[in-house]
């Protein structure tokens, strides 16, 4: 559907529209009384959101970051459905599935009456997901633009056999500094560090960044905080359906390979990501839905 089509069926007056982003893709532009976000209907991604009152953006984008078909965008919130990692069963499918590079569908917008603004995109299972996974699904993924930004992923199996699911909102986080920056909430909890080749280890105190890190915390619950001494600010982070985080930063030798960060964004972009990883796998039952959702909230001294 066009930029044209998407208006006339979707858009809000006063608070949603479409227009054409870089590479020609689709977004939702909204801004309400409450907040401001891009939202890619390419890759069902949340690509900005400034909720009002605030400077700066929730969310750290690339600014080599690719927008083109098959590509997937390096920031925002990609959507890792539905493995997360590598391919579960080693056929040689790219990590963290395939719906981060497909484009999605609008399926409907709201306005709600606390004066934030919902969109709800989706794909289903058809000829084309078939070759690439064999299993009949609706996936949705509810946005909702207010004083906090929440995401609510659902899965439904459509099919008459049950399939497993792993999946993660990737959430790629602005910073002021990466060494002025802290993750609270996962304090003596067990976690996988993917670094040190997948050894077991427990999370003494707060978690800091000072080089590579990649980890897989296991049995998360209750909120998780970033601390970001440099822009004065704390980003609460309150996830649902998820018993699993994930943790990562590229640091400095990564991020100078890859084409699409830049060689210092490392300093200011963190993932905290909410997942259903590792252990955490969910077992979808025929006509089951499952939901990962998470919530994100700006707070101040």
């Amino acid at each position: 559907m066009n930029i044209e089509n998407l208006n006339a069926s979707f858009a809000i007056a006063g608070q949603l529209e479409f227009i054409e982003g870089r590479g020609g893709l689709s977004l939702a532009r909204i801004a309400n009384s409450t907040a401001e976000a891009l939202i890619s209907v390419y890759a069902g991604q949340v690509l900005h959101y400034r909720p009002a009152g605030e400077e700066e953006d929730l969310l750290f984008v690339s600014d080599t970051a690719y927008f083109a078909d098959g590509k997937a965008i390096k920031g925002g919130v990609p959507v890792c459905w539905p493995w997360f990692g590598a391919d579960p069963e080693g056929k040689g499918r790219p990590a963290h599935g395939f719906v981060r590079n497909r484009q999605w569908e609008v399926i409907a917008t709201e306005s709600l009456r606390d004066g934030a603004t919902m969109i709800v995109l989706g794909v289903d299972s058809s000829e084309g997901t078939r070759l690439v996974w064999d299993n009949e699904f609706e996936l949705r993924i509810e946005i909702t633009v207010g004083s906090t930004l929440r995401i609510d992923l659902k899965t439904t199996n459509k099919g008459t056999q049950s399939f497993d699911l792993t999946q993660a909102l990737h959430t790629y986080f602005n910073i002021g500094d990466i060494e002025r920056t802290q993750v609270l909430g996962l304090e003596g909890g067990h976690y996988i560090d993917k670094v040190n080749g997948g050894a077991e280890k427990v999370q003494a105190g707060g978690v800091k960044i000072e080089g590579e890190v990649d980890r897989i915390y296991k049995e998360v619950s209750g909120d998780l905080i970033i601390v970001d001494a440099t822009l004065k600010r704390r980003i609460r982070i309150r996830s649902q359906g998820s018993n699993s985080a994930v943790v990562w930063n590229p640091w400095m030798e990564i991020a100078h390979s890859m084409a699409d960060l830049g060689d210092e964004d490392y300093r200011r972009m963190l993932c905290v990501e909410t997942t259903n990883a590792a252990d955490d796998v969910v077992h979808l039952a025929p006509g089951g839905t499952w939901c990962l959702g998470v919530e994100y909230a700006v707070e101040r001294d």
